[in-house]
């Protein structure tokens, strides 16, 4: 009798230790599933300006409890294929369209999680500083990819140089111009390049990233300016299934804090603008 006892309480030890090692790799597990699996975030951002700022949010995780990793790139393909083959947990670099774009073009299944900065796309000239002094017949300068190409035809009609088709938005050619009174004759051309050709212009539109390396201050040496409210800001993006994570959104509250804003304003003056 007392040997079958013991066998009863021996199973019944048994069952019950089984039981916690299974919860406990169920919480491995969960864990384990979670963007701070390994203690960290790892965010991709392209050199200059995204990584100076992210180098200022990853001070103030440091001090709120989130550990940031940043995986610098130097060209923007790479940065959302390592974000959808979970190289990266989150990536800041690109603005809205030119993600849609991409993801449709490699299905990926990426999202925007939050608004980061913008870098107003402006019009430079080393001949007239009003554009409205351009004379008819003048040659002016755009990016020749598709994304910034639109980008630049948009900020010429909000200058008051052409008029595009109704709802072209930012799949805008050269063939949606539905006016253009002055006759400008609009020239493409490599977008890194822009800036060193803009003597043989009469103006250009330039990337701020390219406007600064040349030496531009955007703010101060445009003649015209991208708003605020342009849809051209950059945004905070991650895969589908990580939307929702808790290190996800601290992120984006140490993102759009005071301290980071109050940052980009001193450093920057204006050539980079907080979007929040």
């Amino acid at each position: 009798m007392k040997k079958w006892i013991l066998s009863i309480l021996l199973v019944v030890v048994l069952a019950a230790l089984a039981a916690c090692g299974s919860d406990s790799a169920s919480s491995k597990q969960e864990k384990a599933e979670g963007l701070l699996s390994d203690g960290k975030l790892v965010v991709g951002v392209t050199a200059g300006p995204h990584e100076q700022i992210l180098e200022k949010v990853k001070e103030l995780g440091e001090k709120k409890g989130l550990k940031i990793e940043l995986k610098v790139f130097n060209e923007y393909v790479m940065p959302n294929v390592a974000l959808a083959e979970k190289e990266l947990d989150l990536n800041v670099f690109q603005h809205e369209p030119y993600l849609n774009a991409f993801k449709e073009d490699r299905n990926l299944d990426l999202v925007k999680v939050g608004d980061t900065v913008n870098f107003p796309m402006g019009i430079y000239s080393t001949s007239v500083k009003d554009v409205k002094d351009l004379k008819k017949g003048a040659k002016i300068g755009l990016p020749n990819d598709p994304t910034n190409g639109a980008r630049a035809l948009i900020l010429f009609e909000q200058a008051g140089l052409i008029k595009l088709k109704d709802d072209v938005g930012v799949k805008a050619t050269l063939k949606d111009i539905e006016e253009n009174k002055n006759d400008y004759q609009f020239i493409e051309l490599e977008a890194s390049q822009i800036p060193r050709q803009l003597e043989e212009l009469d103006a250009a539109a330039i990337n701020t990233n390219f406007a600064i390396e040349h030496g531009f201050v955007p703010s101060k040496d445009s003649i015209f300016i991208e708003p605020k409210d342009s849809p051209w800001v950059n945004i905070a993006a991650v895969r589908s299934e990580s939307k929702d994570d808790e290190a996800v959104q601290q992120f984006l509250d140490l993102y759009h804090s005071d301290e980071v804003k109050k940052f980009i304003e001193e450093t920057f003056q204006g050539s980079v603008v907080a979007s929040w």
